[in-house]
């Protein structure tokens, strides 16, 4: 059952009336009081679901003073990065019982930032999760006064004291040291944006490697995050081949490094290495299927309602503010010739 043969959506007082209780007690078993007998929260809870019943959050807001809600500021939504940890934050938040709203604000518009804040109390919030993977943003943010509790995404260094992070540096270096293990000494890079904090977190990772390993150092190439830059970039490159890998900073820009070789008669991984980052669902498909480094944004989403929410076990045990990322070794690379 759902809405009635006039399109109305069920109310408290239906789902009251089908459970042979007050509406007041459906209204406690939604609030989870105590006092409520466990026969009768499972009656209302079957009925609640028998109606496909959803509460009014705005009407429960005002009735229990909380919304239930957690909201999110994100740059840059549509790039994989953060729209995974968008995803991975609304499914984490629904287990615990909570809602997600979503600012996006322009990175480049200073003014959207307060702007989006604004939207978001306006839903009267619990939390708040910044997903602003440009320097300029976090800086920005950092004027504000926050008056709820957040959680900034990928920040490192910039908000120490609210920052949850996949370890982007271990990832970039994890990549580097595994093409360094197969003998390859001219190592290329493309990074990421230079605004961006991922991508200067993934080229100093990968520049440490390389000293750490005695390896020569090469500059990186700053990029756009797109497969057109990384074939753009691959076809200037290959003119000159004084390299026989290339540690991408995204698996889009590897993806269209890897078209260039092609263009060129070139085989990966036999004459080139090729490795990349963050394990797109497309990644294990490319050809050859991409090695590359993994984020975990499952536990992303979860660690990050943990830290706005507390532990869903009551346990004050908070989970570390990295997580560590995973090689993901296929196709693309191989020992140097």
């Amino acid at each position: 059952m759902s809405d009635d043969a006039n399109g109305r959506r069920p109310s408290i007082r239906d789902v009251a009336r089908l459970a042979n209780v007050s509406y007041q007690t459906v209204s406690r078993v939604l609030n989870d009081h105590p006092s409520v007998r466990p026969e009768t929260r499972d009656r209302v809870n079957q009925v609640m679901a028998e109606l496909n019943y959803r509460p009014n959050q705005a009407a429960r807001a005002l009735v229990t003073s909380r919304s239930q809600t957690i909201g999110i500021l994100a740059a840059s939504s549509s790039m994989y990065g953060p729209a995974s940890s968008i995803a991975a934050i609304e499914a984490a938040a629904r287990l615990r019982g909570y809602w997600v709203s979503t600012a996006n604000i322009d990175a480049s518009d200073p003014g959207s930032i307060p702007e989006g804040l604004a939207h978001l109390r306006a839903q009267s919030i619990e939390g708040l999760v910044v997903i602003a993977p440009q320097v300029r943003v976090v800086r920005a943010l950092t004027v504000q006064a926050l008056d709820i509790p957040y959680v900034t995404l990928q920040s490192t260094d910039l908000d120490v004291d609210h920052m949850l992070s996949v370890d982007q540096v271990a990832g970039a270096r994890m990549a580097t040291k595994h093409l360094i293990s197969l003998g390859h000494r001219g190592i290329y890079h493309l990074a990421g944006p230079q605004d961006w904090i991922e991508a200067e977190a993934r080229m100093r990772g990968f520049l440490e490697e390389l000293g750490a390993s005695d390896v020569p150092t090469t500059a990186p190439i700053l990029g756009d995050w797109t497969a057109d830059f990384g074939y753009y970039a691959g076809r200037e490159l290959l003119r000159v081949r004084d390299f026989t890998a290339v540690f991408s900073s995204n698996d889009q820009m590897a993806l269209g490094f890897i078209h260039a070789a092609r263009d060129e008669g070139l085989d990966v991984p036999r004459d080139l290495s090729v490795i990349g980052f963050d394990d797109i669902p497309e990644a294990a498909h490319f050809w050859p299927p991409l090695t590359t480094v993994r984020q975990d944004f499952a536990e992303l989403g979860r660690r990050c309602v943990e830290l706005l929410l507390g532990p869903a076990d009551g346990l004050e045990s908070p989970s570390p503010s990295t997580i560590a990322p995973e090689l993901i070794v296929r196709g693309s690379t191989a020992p140097a010739a």
